[in-house]
């Protein structure tokens, strides 16, 4: 998502800067600059936003798009791999944004994307901390949209919903234990999510979101993106009764 969006926006003419943890395990990208960053190394992302003050003087927009999977019943989540997973999807983001709030206040100006996920308006069958990381991320971008209003940032959020990227494969699976109790129904679960990942639309739809976005004059909060019955869940979740919405959950997940 993120290699689509960079690729898509320099394409139209922005200067982007893409950032990994190691640049030197990709090839060099011909329209825009890879440059290393790692979300859980805050000695990193100083590094990289001063590298950004000196070579440009300036931040215009700031797209948070890692993002890390997790999988797993909540009572078998191991603590350091939630910790873990945490620091990518909510606080090293964060830190990010830290850093680079005063470039975009010392120049009035600013926007501010957070790719957080439909799953971040619902806890969902074991991707419940994954569902939690993403919702907090989406709701500290609520606060901060409204604390940094006056100095004229902007800060909206993105919620994809499921799209053809390598996200599976690095995600973190708890592993399949036959003697747990939930073992038939996460398994059942494993293999349709892996599936609908599969299956999902081109990356490049978000990124064409995320174009419009920066051009947009008058943004909202929320912004959402992918299959309709995808974004047709958080509609339903807003007008049914909690147990109702629940219901479908279970269905769907088979509990």
């Amino acid at each position: 998502m993120g290699k689509s969006t960079a690729a898509f926006l320099a394409q139209k003419g922005y200067t982007v800067i893409g950032t990994c943890r190691d640049p030197k395990k990709y090839p060099a990208p011909d329209s825009y600059s890879l440059w290393p960053l790692d979300l859980n190394d805050s000695k990193s992302i100083v590094r990289c936003v001063q590298r950004l003050e000196k070579e440009y003087g300036r931040v215009d927009v700031l797209i948070n798009n890692a993002g890390q999977g997790i999988t797993g019943p909540v009572e078998e989540l191991e603590q350091a791999a939630l910790q873990a997973h945490f620091n990518t999807n909510c606080f090293g983001p964060l830190a990010v944004i830290q850093q680079v709030l005063p470039l975009m206040r010392a120049k009035k100006q600013g926007l501010i994307i957070n790719i957080t996920s439909i799953g971040a308006s619902m806890g969902l069958p074991f991707r419940g901390a994954y569902s939690a990381s993403k919702g907090a991320l989406q709701l500290l971008s609520e606060a901060l949209r409204m604390e940094v209003r006056a100095f004229g940032i902007d800060v909206v959020t993105l919620a994809p919903g499921d799209y053809a990227t390598a996200i599976a494969d690095r995600r973190y699976y708890s592993p399949l234990k036959k003697e747990s109790p939930y073992f038939k129904a996460y398994e059942w679960s494993l293999d349709t999510m892996n599936a609908h990942v599969d299956e999902g639309n081109d990356p490049r739809e978000v990124a064409e979101v995320i174009a419009q976005l920066i051009t947009t004059k008058k943004r909202k909060v929320h912004y959402r993106v992918g299959p309709f019955m995808q974004k047709l869940s958080i509609f339903l979740k807003g007008i049914l009764p909690s147990t109702v919405f629940e219901k479908l959950l279970r269905n769907h997940y088979k509990l």
